[in-house]
């Protein structure tokens, strides 16, 4: 199982998907694999 090495707030959680989401775009406009962003929204979002 996952066990978080560490804690963050709400809103630093929503800074930090904004971020990731931000990234996926930029990723997505430029034709580039996008897994390992998914794997990370998936893990700060649960």
């Amino acid at each position: 199982m996952f066990k978080p090495k560490f804690r963050f707030t709400y809103d630093e959680v929503r800074i930090i998907v904004m971020a990731l989401v931000e990234f996926k775009n930029q990723l997505l406009a430029e034709g580039r694999y996008t897994d390992a962003i998914d794997d990370l929204l998936i893990k700060f979002v649960d």
